[in-house]
């Protein structure tokens, strides 16, 4: 059991959620200001994506997250800025008789474009996908190749930027190892695994601790996932030995019915670790257990 767990919030994610929650974190503002009241209920990590500020699409604009990293930099509040890299990965192919007429909502493209913000503003953590699958929807593929990410890992490892392995499967987790042997991986290694995303490892806790079995030796990881199950998984990554996250981009709802905010749900998550009887780390703390660079 992991006595003194770090708390990562995943303040706003890329989904279709803009929608279906009307205080969703859609401007730079609003995520940085999301980001900085999760800080201050209790998480050390706050990992952020940007979205239109008009229409809450996901996008990839460096300059909306030069704003939203200058506005949680410039605060008063402590937190570990964790940039994902994961947009640029959507390849929608087309029907079945010309798979190559890809659909007109693809946004794929390589993985040095995919990080231009993280080599903009070095942030102290960045997510990597280590892996390619299925999506939700039809005709729908995340792509994440072996290239594409040994290219990311060289580059991450030469501004001096952690990576956060993202893994959806166990196979995930054989590749980055694979790039742990090859040198591209800067010690100590930091995992995260992400379970319910279809279609990848069902967040199930058989699963859950399958994945954590073939987590290499001496790194360090978490684990979450997303719907009704992210708070059961909050308990069973603490008593895996890991550490949690919880936020809007994996859920909406602080219990049936009744919308959350990211603060909420990093509370809701304090709650459940202090019961169990342990405690959270601090931004500190949490730099010095993850091997961080100083911001």
């Amino acid at each position: 059991m992991n006595r003194k767990p770090i708390i990562t919030c995943a303040v706003t994610g890329s989904g279709d959620t803009a929608g279906k929650h009307p205080d969703l974190p859609k401007s730079p503002e609003e995520i940085a200001t999301a980001a900085i009241e999760a800080a201050k209920a209790g998480a050390a990590i706050a990992h952020i994506h940007v979205r239109e500020p008009e229409t809450g699409k996901p996008c990839r604009d460096v300059d909306l997250y030069r704003e939203v990293v200058a506005r949680v930099r410039d605060s008063a509040t402590d937190v570990i800025i964790n940039l994902t890299t994961g947009m640029g990965g959507d390849l929608y192919l087309g029907p079945d008789d010309d798979p190559l007429q890809f659909a007109g909502n693809t946004d794929c493209v390589g993985q040095l474009e995919r990080m231009a913000h993280v080599e903009a503003l070095l942030p102290e953590i960045c997510s990597l996908d280590c892996g390619s699958f299925n999506y939700m929807g039809q005709n729908y593929v995340y792509v994440s190749t072996q290239t594409m990410l040994e290219l990311g890992a060289r580059r991450l490892q030469e501004i001096g930027v952690k990576p956060e392995l993202e893994v959806f499967d166990v196979g995930h987790i054989w590749f980055a190892k694979h790039m742990i042997e090859q040198g591209l991986i800067d010690s100590p290694p930091l995992f995260q695994v992400c379970l319910g995303i279809p279609w990848g490892a069902p967040a199930k806790p058989g699963v859950f601790q399958t994945m954590v079995n073939e987590l290499p030796e001496s790194c360090n990881w978490g684990g979450f996932a997303i719907g009704a199950m992210e708070m059961p998984m909050v308990a069973q990554s603490m008593l895996l030995g890991g550490n949690v996250r919880v936020g809007l981009e994996d859920n909406l709802y602080l219990e049936k019915g009744v919308l959350a905010s990211n603060a909420q749900l990093v509370d809701r998550a304090r709650t459940i670790i202090e019961a169990l009887g342990a405690s959270v780390q601090t931004p500190a703390e949490a730099r010095v257990n993850l091997g961080l660079k100083s911001p």
